[in-house]
């Protein structure tokens, strides 16, 4: 690509901490792909979960506050995580639609000179690959095919749901993930749980939920031939590999496969390992 794109980029909380991997293996691979992940300064955690009640406005600023700032950088706002992902989206509908929101939400952010009317788009890394640079260019940049990789999509709900919101792909038929697994050489494994939710929130209410939804997962995507699992979403890595049991499944984030194949892989791990010691 002649002329690089640049991205505002929200990393959220975990990719700070307990999921680093998903955000350096995508860094360096935007890099290799010819686009630049620009963190937002002064970013604050988007809450994990999008807020049900209609008055609830508080736990919606920090999204907005990001929102807001891609917009003055005059770029598209791009995550990685499934569930920062569902927040931003949604909040960025009621700053578009939703009036009490709008109202309450610019009459806080005033003091900061904020006002914000959902004039940002917000991208998920993938929808980038899809739709910005296209499988056909992201394939050409393949320096390691992963040929003979029997890899299973697991989506969960974040990223597909609500769908009339969202908009990321069909929420009982998606592709976009077997599309990328197809670019980077392997092979896709379809299976009927790949967009069921894993039940994680639901685990310090009642923890059998988890651990049920989780063997479901992993069985039906082992009875399919899946040989490993590929995930956006760091609470549904945590809550599969908490409970694989039995099960002989990995469960990664995406982007360390993209990474492998796009040859940056070790130079990523190495980043992290200077971080480490410079921690």
């Amino acid at each position: 690509m002649s002329d690089k794109l640049i991205y505002s980029y929200f990393p959220g909380c975990t990719l700070k901490n307990k999921a680093k991997e998903l955000d350096a293996f995508a860094r360096f691979s935007a890099k290799a792909l010819g686009f630049e992940l620009q963190e937002i300064q002064e970013w604050q955690c988007c809450g994990g979960v999008y807020p049900m009640g209609s008055l609830e406005v508080a736990p919606k600023l920090s999204s907005v506050r990001a929102l807001a700032d891609a917009r003055d950088h005059e770029q598209d706002l791009v995550t990685l995580c499934s569930a920062c992902y569902n927040v931003l989206k949604q909040v960025n509908r009621d700053m578009t639609e939703d009036e009490n929101t709008i109202l309450k939400a610019n009459n806080y952010l005033s003091a900061d000179g904020i006002e914000y009317h959902g004039e940002t788009k917000v991208l998920h890394f993938l929808e980038i690959l899809r739709d910005v640079i296209g499988w056909d260019k992201v394939k050409a940049a393949v320096k390691n095919p992963l040929k003979g990789k029997k890899i299973g999509a697991y989506y969960g709900c974040l990223l597909l749901r609500p769908s009339e919101v969202l908009q990321f792909d069909d929420p009982e038929n998606p592709k976009i993930i077997e599309d990328f697994i197809t670019a980077i050489g392997a092979t896709p494994v379809i299976f009927a749980q790949r967009n069921e939710c894993c039940g994680a929130y639901a685990q310090f209410e009642n923890p059998s939920i988890p651990e049920s939804r989780a063997k479901a997962i992993l069985g039906n995507a082992e009875d399919f031939g899946a040989e490993v699992l590929v995930t956006s979403c760091p609470l549904c890595r945590y809550n599969l590999i908490k409970n694989r049991k039995d099960s002989k499944l990995d469960v990664i984030y995406f982007s360390e496969l993209l990474a492998e194949a796009l040859g940056v892989k070790e130079e990523a791990l190495s980043s992290l390992e200077k971080e480490a010691a410079n921690a």
